[in-house]
């Protein structure tokens, strides 16, 4: 996945996207960030959680700037995140997401809000590519 994204970003620099490149290259920092901090070279794995990360930061940022009115901010970071989840695999549907939470609730059946804890972390290691705060919402939704 790092030699990808090094050959889309020579490609940006090639054809003159400057806003790809920025992205890119924030990408391409914080990717190098990630590696110092783990002292290896980073798996696909573990690339794939820094951009789900910096997706999530972006994410975070938009909900601000609806705040504030701040539109043209809005959609740039909606661009930003367009060309990074071109690097991530395909979000889990709402439906599967809903049908490992039924699996978790049988096997655990929670009797109160204090179980959203083991409910999370039996979830988080059996999905992998989904967006957790929906999660979080569901999960919520059922036990109250």
């Amino acid at each position: 996945m790092n030699e990808r994204i090094a050959e889309e970003l020579k490609e940006a620099m090639k054809s003159g996207d400057k806003f790809k490149l920025s992205v890119l290259r924030m990408l391409k920092s914080a990717l190098q960030l990630e590696k110092i901090s783990k002292k290896h070279e980073l798996t696909d794995d573990e690339v794939s959680a820094v951009i789900k990360k910096q997706v999530k930061l972006r994410k975070d940022s938009i909900t601000e700037f609806q705040k504030y009115g701040k539109l043209d901010e809005v959609q740039k970071l909606e661009q930003e995140i367009a060309i990074l989840n071109v690097y991530l695999p395909e979000e889990m549907s709402e439906e599967e997401i809903i049908k490992v939470i039924d699996e978790v609730f049988k096997e655990l059946q929670p009797t109160s809000m204090k179980e959203m804890g083991s409910i999370m972390k039996e979830l988080n290691t059996r999905i992998t590519n989904a967006d957790m705060s929906l999660v979080s919402k569901i999960v919520r939704e059922r036990l109250s």
